[in-house]
Order: structure tokens, then C-alpha cells, then sequence
């Protein structure tokens, strides 16, 4: 059923996307919109797919293509972006899925989860280590801006700087693959499934959606700047906000199921995962394709309220999954933090 309307909506913003691209090019807001509505379901689809080609294979392998196409539509998104000339969006969406995934994905996980299954626990020892890596990206987001106050704007040695701590990020991405795949993999490993999974049509759909994906985030960069004006919106609130919840979708999805199903400890890990993916990964990768793709490289100098956003993001998920079990309050503990942050990064004047 949930597939069945996932193609309609896919199919009817699709073409109303397409419709308005050849037909109405002048409509930038609807087109803003038409695009959106149709990149969720594309992405809900990426997030199945890999889903059941990692079921099918499990162990190192199932991890791996987790690893790599969650957030294959931020990626695009991002990737567009830059190349038509937007960083300061991309490095709002990348903080704003890292603040998403933690508040907004696993709030809700909790909260629903929460409704139906009183307390539910999940292993300390895996958020321990995901709370550490959250923290390493507070890290990565603090140095550059210090850095850059300390150095009256020098822009040589900040970018080069930038540039290794990417490098650093990416290393530390691929030692926890490395951990959590190899080394440590007991707790994590699933089995291959015994289910019988058409894997063709499983890569089929993979690789269709994100050319999908792709196709609708170009309508949705193009038609970006008029958006922003026509709705009175600043670019870093349409970054934090829309961008990063439309590249995340698979992911709301995906956690709040798991949760409903009672297996929040995949909840947590869908949740903080990526997360962790965003910050580790997708942040450098973007940073090195903007070399050669964008007008200029893209820095890792965010602004202070993004800084502080996220700092109360990684502190809040750290706190609530400390003692390994969560109920459906602190679903609406971590709501209410996203929404006054939300709220904070809708009224901060453009600049700020």
C-alpha cells in the first residue's frame, strides 16, 4: 500500500515537475515545490532498495551499501548545488541533516516508537561510540571558525587547513567502517536474508531512483534563488529546513518503522548513522568535489549559530541515550529542541 502511494505522488510531482520546467518555466515557486514533492519518494525508494540488498547480502557487504547510499540524495542535492554556485546551502543542509537525523529522525522514532512499546532499550556501548563521532564533528565545526577569527580572514591558509581536516574526517569515517564492519562487527552483523529478494530488480530500482533523484534535484537547484525571494526565506533556513529534510527522507522513514517495530537499537543506528555519515563522509567528499566542480572551493566556516545548533543537537542525543533506553517523552524532548531551533534559524536576519 505505503509503495503504492509512494508511485503516485512520485509520478504526479514528477510530472508536474517536468510539466512546469517546459511549460511554465516562470513558476519557480511551484516548480521549487512540484520537485521536492517528488524527490521524497525517489529517495524513500533509494533507502528500500539498499535496505533489501543489504538484508540479502548482510555482514560487511549489507554495511557497506548502507554506508554508501544513505545519503546518496544529499550528495546529489549537494553536488548541484555547489556547481551552480550555492555553499553556504550545502554547508547549511549538511548541518541541518546532522541536527535533522539526531532531533527531528529519533525524536520521532522515540516518540511513536515510544506510543506503542512503553520503554525500549538499545545497546549504550553503540551510542556511546555514536556520540563520540557526533562529537568529533562539533570539533571539525569549531576549529575553522576560531581559526578563522584568530586569523583576520586569510583566507590561503584556512582553505588548506579546511581541506585536512576534510582528510582527517574521511580517515576517521573509514577506520569506523573498519571497526563496526571488521573488528567489532559481532554486535553489529545481521545474517544474510533467508528471504528470496529479486536482487536485479532491487539494483534496477536503486539506480533508477537516483538518476530520478538527480534529475529532480537540478529542477529543484534551478529554481532555488527565485524560491528564497518569493517566500522571504533565508538560504541558510532553506538548507538547515527543506534541503536537509528532503535529502533525509528515506531515513524518517526507515527509523520510525524500525521504532514502531520495537528494534529501536535500528532506529538509533538510522538515525545517528547518518548522522555521522553527513559529517564524516558526505561533508569532505563535498568539500573535494567542489574543487572541481564549483566556482570556488567550498570551506568548512560555518556560522555561529550552526556551530551552536549543532553543539545542542549532539549534547541532547548524548544525554537522552546515555543509560540505553528511551520512552516516548523524550521523543518530545528531542522534538521541541529542533523545533526552537528551527524556529531560531527561521527569524535569524540573512548573514547572521
Amino acid at each position: 500500500m505505503m509503495r503504492r502511494l509512494g508511485g503516485v505522488a512520485l509520478l504526479s510531482s514528477a510530472a508536474a515537475a517536468v510539466a512546469l520546467e517546459l511549460l511554465a518555466p516562470e513558476r519557480q515557486t511551484a516548480l521549487f515545490f512540484a520537485s521536492i514533492l517528488a524527490i521524497v519518494p525517489l529517495a524513500g525508494y533509494i533507502g528500500q532498495a539498499t535496505d533489501e540488498l543489504a538484508e540479502h547480502f548482510g555482514g560487511a557487504i549489507g554495511g557497506l551499501l548502507n554506508a554508501t547510499f544513505g545519503n546518496i540524495a544529499e550528495v546529489i542535492i549537494g553536488a548541484l548545488a555547489l556547481r551552480a554556485g550555492f555553499p553556504d546551502l550545502v554547508k547549511a543542509s549538511l548541518t541541518g541533516s546532522i541536527i535533522g537525523n539526531t532531533l527531528l529522525v529519533f525524536g520521532l522514532a522515540a516518540l511513536v516508537g515510544g506510543l506503542r512499546h512503553p520503554l525500549q532499550h538499545f545497546d549504550r556501548t553503540a551510542a556511546s561510540l555514536s556520540s563520540t563521532m557526533l562529537l568529533l564533528s562539533v570539533v571539525a565545526l569549531v576549529v575553522p571558525a576560531v581559526f578563522h577569527s584568530l586569523s583576520r580572514h586569510n583566507e590561503g591558509p584556512e582553505l588548506r587547513m579546511d581541506t585536512e581536516i576534510a582528510v582527517v574526517l574521511l580517515l576517521t569515517y573509514c577506520a569506523s567502517l573498519v571497526f563496526t564492519l571488521k573488528t567489532h562487527k559481532q554486535p553489529h552483523k545481521s545474517p544474510p536474508s533467508t528471504h528470496r529478494i529479486n536482487v536485479s530488480r532491487s539494483i534496477a530500482v536503486l539506480v533508477g531512483a537516483t538518476a530520478g533523484v538527480a534529475w529532480m534535484s537540478e529542477l529543484l537547484v534551478s529554481s532555488l534563488s527565485e524560491t528564497t525571494k518569493a517566500l522571504g526565506m533565508s538560504e541558510l533556513f532553506v538548507g538547515v529546513v527543506v534541503v536537509a529534510i528532503i535529502g533525509n527522507a528515506a531515513e524518517h522513514y526507515s527509523a520510525v518503522r524500525m521504532a514502531i517495530q520495537g528494534k529501536m537499537d535500528a532506529a538509533l543506528s538510522i538515525a545517528v548513522g547518518s548522522s555521522i555519515q553527513i559529517a564524516l563522509m558526505v561533508t569532505p567528499l563535498l568539500l573535494f568535489l567542489s574543487y572541481a566542480i564549483a566556482p570556488a572551493p567550498m570551506n568548512l566556516l560555518f556560522t555561529e549559530f550552526e556551530i551552536v545548533a549543532v553543539g545542542f543537537a549532539v549534547l541532547t542525543i548524548a544525554m537522552i541515550s546515555h543509560d540505553g533506553e528511551t520512552h516516548w517523552m523524550e521523543g518530545v524532548q528531542m522534538l521541541a529542541v529542533y523545533a526552537i531551533l528551527v524556529l531560531g534559524f527561521y527569524f535569524l536576519p540573512p548573514g547572521k
